[in-house]
């Protein structure tokens, strides 16, 4: 079945695209999974196998092991995790830390990325806005989304909206995370 006209295709590294095969793709519209996203796809179906992905993001990103990443889902444009209350997060009044809510959002904006970017392009955060809304008195779900589309852009700036909720779903902090996604260079 081929591809719909525009849509954007998503392949292992070394395969030959569907619509590259027909001679039908468009310039920059095939999409090559990265190392991160094809570990997801290998692990979240199997028994802890999203743990096993967690555990193993915060050792690919050693700035994350503090939060114990719990990944739900990653997907192109969505990116989801839990960060658990425990003692190594709290702050002085036992709630999640504000800036341990900002990692989990970082986080999963990181994995949103990995499973969003083209082949032929690099993501770089360049700014994070966010507002504290209401304490965190619960587990944290912390979520990234952005249009999947705006990666194929000229225009390098793609904002990434990022919220975190406590369990009962109000919402702890919400923001947006600037990127900078362009082109790689050639080697």
């Amino acid at each position: 079945m081929a591809a719909e006209r525009g849509a954007v295709v998503a392949v292992e590294r070394g395969a030959v695209p569907p619509a590259a095969r027909a001679g039908g793709a468009r310039p920059g519209r095939v999409r090559v999974v990265t190392e991160t996203y094809a570990m997801w796809q290998k692990l979240a179906g199997k028994p802890l196998g999203k743990r096993a992905f967690g555990l193993g993001y915060g050792w690919r990103v050693p700035y994350f092991r503090s939060i114990r990443p719990r990944f739900t889902e990653v997907r192109p444009g969505f990116g989801e995790l839990v960060i658990r209350k425990r003692r190594a997060v709290l702050n002085h009044i036992g709630t999640v830390h504000a800036i341990a809510v900002c990692n989990g959002l970082e986080a999963a904006m990181g994995a949103m990325a990995e499973a969003t970017v083209p082949d032929s392009k690099r993501w770089l955060p360049k700014g994070m806005d966010i507002a504290y809304t209401a304490k965190s008195t619960s587990d944290i779900t912390c979520t990234a989304e952005s249009d999947p589309e705006r990666w194929l852009e000229d225009d390098p700036d793609v904002p990434v909206a990022v919220t975190a909720r406590r369990d009962d779903g109000t919402v702890v902090a919400q923001g947006t995370i600037r990127l900078w996604v362009t082109d790689k260079p050639a080697r």
